[in-house]
């Protein structure tokens, strides 16, 4: 089980046992998302909180899964065999065919293309949420909001690294959001709410407009 907390209207994962208070809420939902981590959970948070939206009010819950190889526990756990809630989810690229097999096994239906497993509401980011983020907000903008938050001598220090000679800033800044523990999360609501109208992602989007 998990240990899923509210948290600006989301759900975060903290741990093993899910309390009974939390368990009782999840299953009044009208919407449960499945999402990989927690930087993405807040990444959906703030976006749809840019929109005026109230998620927790709308009983639309973003869980975290840990990992897209969880996805079997937690569609077991909200879909048609458990609490049989609506179900929604975003995932990376390289992660589409785990998503793919364990919708099949949960009874959900086969989804064999990307264009299936969408029409069921699980979005794909490609290559990742930081590279749908970076690629709309531009280098140049992700490179000022580190200024901003003091990390971009720590980014410049990188980018000298052997191993990063040769490759785009765009590729840097990917790398750089996962060099540290915690980045990811931290950063993920951050460049979201920096993204103009217009610009934001589209898995972002279509999956905000499909709950």
């Amino acid at each position: 089980m998990v240990d899923e907390r509210f948290s600006g209207g989301m759900v975060r994962r903290y741990g093993p046992a899910m309390p009974t208070g939390a368990e009782n809420t999840l299953d009044n939902a009208r919407t449960v998302v499945l999402v990989e981590g927690v930087s993405d959970q807040l990444a959906v948070a703030a976006l749809a909180a840019r929109r005026g939206r109230n998620l927790l009010a709308e009983k639309v819950f973003v869980v975290p899964m840990g990992g897209a190889t969880n996805i079997g526990h937690f569609l077991d756990r909200f879909g048609p065999n458990g609490a049989n809630i609506r179900l929604a989810g975003l995932c990376d690229e390289a992660e589409v065919h785990v998503f793919q097999r364990g919708l099949a096994q949960a009874g959900l239906g086969e989804a064999p293309t990307r264009a299936e497993l969408e029409s069921r509401h699980f979005y794909v980011c490609a290559a990742d949420l930081e590279d749908e983020l970076i690629r709309a907000l531009g280098t140049a903008t992700v490179e000022q909001i580190l200024d901003a938050h003091g990390d971009l001598t720590a980014f410049r220090t990188l980018q000298q690294q052997p191993a990063q000679q040769g490759r785009s800033t765009a590729a840097h800044l990917r790398r750089f959001m996962g060099t540290r523990g915690g980045r990811k999360i931290h950063y993920a609501p951050v460049l979201a709410g920096a993204l103009k109208p217009g610009r934001v992602p589209g898995p972002l989007e279509d999956l905000l407009d499909a709950v």
